[in-house]
């Protein structure tokens, strides 16, 4: 009898919940009438068929699969699995790969040629939708309508046609929000910062966008993309509409935006709609370009630019950014200003009361001193990287045994298997045969069931890991002065940080520090050959906190 796992899925687009229970409905009355044995139901709701990265359901069945719980994928249709055409092919390959078979009640079993043509016109059917969509969008911008999502200081307005159909796109101004938005523009064009002005409006109690606390970003936003309250234009009564597009990143799956330009964008004066008199959005306009003036603009559109921001975007700010932590509210610790790190819950937001601040150069200073201290030259972290060292080679040992005793043992069963078999065809049919197969059969399976789970194979470490571990922190350590190797150090410094917490101290100005350690950093600190110039480096567990 066949196993069988059963998926389903509905898109946030016009399906509700119902229709998972339908597409399960549906494939349990296929599986009864071909007497398959359903062994897993897997689904995801609510998530768009056109990448099966975020999708946990597909993620699931794909783990179990590879595992051997079914033979057989029984869906709806193809395009539940996913839509993209390059998705389809990769889980087809996968699950044939595994031994299973997809089957769909629309297509019936798939082939490469279900999995070329369908992926090519389901790919079609969302380029299709997506432009149909972004048309039917934009004819309802033009008529003064919104094109999608709901800014502060506006609610939905429910209306309905003469034949009940739901008006969509109408908006009114609510009188409250619209009142903190022009007080927003107000103290900004008297030159209050967008942080003053975030601090006092959390401090009486008034919730921001999304009923969050105000932030300085959330005020001043991006002046180009139109974010932030002091630049949307729809406060001024102008509506702006595709300032930016939306494509899938293939690696994650997540969308990311990408600007258009501004000939694409549509514009339609919306008065009913305006919150803010001209003389104050100008006014704001005016300080705006006085404060760009003194600071100096951005050169984005150059190619020293652009070369900035990519250098920006995928090399840390400084050498702590990202693991550093507020200890009195959990919150980020960031530059703040003159290169002086501080709780940005409190600088931006108000909502912190740790309004310790630390210069850069001072906390690198003091973590690289407890990175030596503590984790990279400690007999006691030496002992340990020791003792992990032995305990994952004991395990690797134990596994591999018992990995060469089954293989034996399934080679054993599958004699006797052949042998009963092949007695059986001469003839030679006993009834005791058959309760002997199903015992031979139930050990196979336990075996290969039992291979199949088995995490995979670790390499043994070095029984003198630890002699490697003080040798090549030396090396760390002289690299750390070294002025050609001080950035391949600042790097393997990184990974070998876990997180660092501030907390605020006693006295006026002190901040105490609680370094923690990366686990798995510190191995690999361990393991690097005398000539690997670059260790790897992993995720991590936590080692012993450090306090300054």
């Amino acid at each position: 009898m066949s196993r069988v796992a059963v998926y389903a899925r509905y898109s946030s687009d016009n399906q509700s919940e119902s229709s998972i229970e339908d597409q399960f409905r549906l494939c349990r009355e296929h599986a009864a009438r071909e007497r398959w044995q359903i062994g897993g139901m897997y689904q995801d709701a609510a998530i768009s068929g056109a990448s099966t990265i975020l999708r946990p359901g597909i993620q699931a069945l794909l783990r179990d699969a590879q595992t051997g719980k079914f033979d057989v994928v029984l869906a709806e249709a193809l395009d539940r699995i996913s839509r993209d055409q390059a998705d389809v092919a990769t889980l087809f390959k996968h699950l044939r790969f595994a031994g299973v078979a997809i089957v769909t009640l629309a297509e019936g079993e798939i082939s490469e040629l279900h999995v070329g043509l369908k992926g090519t016109m389901n790919a079609l059917f969302l380029k299709d939708l997506a432009m149909k969509t972004h048309r039917g969008l934009r004819g309802r911008v033009e008529k003064g309508k919104a094109g999608g999502g709901l800014c502060y200081g506006y609610r939905v307005v429910k209306k309905q046609d003469a034949n009940g159909e739901a008006i969509r796109g109408d908006r009114e101004i609510i009188p409250e929000e619209a009142e903190v938005i022009r007080r927003i523009f107000r103290a900004f064009a008297a030159g209050q910062s967008p942080r003053s002005i975030a601090v006092a409006l959390n401090n009486e109690g008034i919730p921001g966008p999304l009923g969050r606390a105000w932030g300085d970003t959330s005020i001043r936003g991006h002046v180009s993309r139109g974010t932030g309250v002091i630049n949307n234009k729809l406060y001024a009564g102008v509506l702006v509409w595709n300032r930016q597009r939306f494509i899938k990143d293939p690696n994650t799956g997540k969308r990311v935006s990408r600007p258009n330009p501004e000939s694409q964008w549509v514009k339609t004066e919306v008065p009913h709609l305006k919150i803010v008199d001209d003389d104050l959005w100008q006014a704001v306009r005016l300080r705006q370009k006085a404060i760009e003036e003194k600071v100096g603009p951005c050169p984005t559109n150059t190619l020293e630019g652009r070369a900035r921001r990519l250098h920006r975007a995928n090399r840390p700010v400084s050498l702590l950014s990202g693991l550093l932590s507020c200890g009195c509210c959990g919150g980020r610790v960031g530059l703040i200003v003159n290169s002086r790190f501080g709780c940005l819950n409190h600088h931006r937001r108000g909502t912190c009361a740790n309004n310790r601040t630390i210069p850069r150069q001072r906390i690198e200073e003091r973590v690289l001193v407890g990175l030596k201290d503590r984790l990279v030259s400690s007999d006691s972290v030496a002992e340990a990287v020791r003792a992990f060292a032995e305990e994952v080679n004991r395990l690797n040992h134990e596994r591999r045994g018992q990995a060469v005793a089954d293989r034996k043992a399934l080679e054993k069963i599958e004699r006797g298997i052949q042998g009963i078999v092949a007695a059986i065809e001469e003839g030679m049919y006993q009834p005791s045969m058959k309760a002997r197969m199903d015992d031979l059969e139930r050990q196979k399976a336990d075996i290969m069931e039992r291979l199949a789970q088995a995490p995979a194979d670790i390499p043994d470490m070095h029984p003198h890991i630890a002699t490697h571990y003080r040798r090549n922190v030396e090396r760390f350590t002289e690299a750390l002065d070294d002025p050609d190797g001080g950035r391949e150090a600042a790097e393997a410094i990184r990974s070998l940080i876990g997180g660092i917490v501030l907390n605020p101290g006693e006295k006026r100005g002190e901040v105490h520090i609680s370094l923690r350690g990366e686990l798995m950093g510190i191995l690999d600190l361990a393991h690097a050959d005398a000539n690997q110039r670059e260790p790897r480096f992993m995720t991590a567990a936590v080692a012993g906190p450090r306090n300054q």
